[in-house]
């Protein structure tokens, strides 16, 4: 494990030095040749380097043992990153949109041979900055909403490439913009799932599991007559916590934990469940529904 933080690590210093050279490397390129595609790629790849750097702190900060004020950890913080990359993304995509519906309606001279050496060893440097960090991009989503910014670059890089060959053959002003536009929607196409996401953890949101078959598993066990107020929610993208209330007869505790040990062996291999809450009652709440009625709940107690 910290061998792999070790690599992680320097994956992210290795990447965020690519990024700002690249940045500075593409904004003078931008300005020498007057490409709007090269100059958003360079703002891109600014956003990449701020991104990086939050992600790395948010990844060692997500890695700390809980404590007594935060017990259930800090994984949250790669979710808030997460969120705060995937907007930024979706906010300078917009400018660019703009920018290029402006080009579209008052063109400007492009010198296509900057151009074009610049985006080749821009996409150079962009994907290997993808490669160094697709190895943890698919069970994370801060690293993924990362990833997701050094693809988009590459991609534009590539988009500035044929721009600048069509350019250079054909004098096509406009597959400039027209090439910024493409790949800013491309970006907000590919960022919005992952602020969806994110928002849905951190609203608590439950989880893709079917409630009603939660219960009809519960309630195979022998023991169990009951099953109310479930609730299930998402630490990060892969951890699942869940609470819920049965309804057995008065066992002694010592059965009553072997009880327990079926339900968590059921809801962690049909569900994968990480963590669960049982709590066990004899008639307390054996009419409530299978969901929290607040109301009831209160009148109740």
């Amino acid at each position: 494990m910290e061998e792999h933080k070790i690599h992680t690590g320097k994956r992210f210093l290795l990447v965020t030095l690519l990024n700002i050279i690249i940045t500075l490397f593409e904004l003078v390129g931008g300005l020498l040749s007057g490409s709007l595609s090269l100059l958003s790629d360079a703002f891109h790849n600014f956003s990449d380097a701020f991104s990086i750097i939050l992600s790395y702190i948010a990844n060692r900060i997500g890695k700390r043992s809980p404590t007594v004020k935060n017990t259930y950890g800090f994984r949250r913080a790669e979710i808030l990153t997460a969120l705060l990359n995937s907007i930024l993304l979706i906010v300078i995509s917009a400018f660019l949109l703009i920018e290029a519906i402006k080009r579209f309606t008052h063109p400007e001279e492009v010198q296509g041979g900057v151009m074009f050496i610049v985006a080749v060893i821009s996409f150079a440097a962009n994907l290997l900055s993808t490669i160094l960090m697709n190895h943890d991009s698919k069970h994370n989503l801060n690293i993924r909403a990362t990833y997701l910014h050094l693809l988009s670059d590459a991609l534009a890089s590539i988009g500035v490439i044929i721009s600048a060959v069509l350019i250079i053959l054909f004098n096509i002003k406009w597959i400039d913009p027209l090439m910024t536009l493409l790949v800013s929607f491309y970006i907000i196409y590919e960022s919005l799932p992952i602020v969806h996401k994110t928002f849905t953890i951190l609203m608590e949101a439950s989880p893709k599991l079917n409630f009603e078959d939660i219960k009809k598993d519960l309630l195979t066990i022998p023991e169990i007559t009951g099953v109310h107020h479930l609730h299930a929610w998402l630490i990060d993208e892969n951890e699942i916590i869940l609470s819920v209330h049965v309804n057995m007869p008065d066992l002694p505790l010592s059965q009553t934990e072997c009880v327990y040990l079926k339900i968590e062996n059921i809801l962690k291999q049909n569900y994968n469940v990480s963590h669960v809450t049982i709590q066990a009652e004899c008639n307390r709440g054996r009419n409530t529904g299978l969901l929290l009625n607040e109301e009831k709940s209160f009148h109740s107690n």
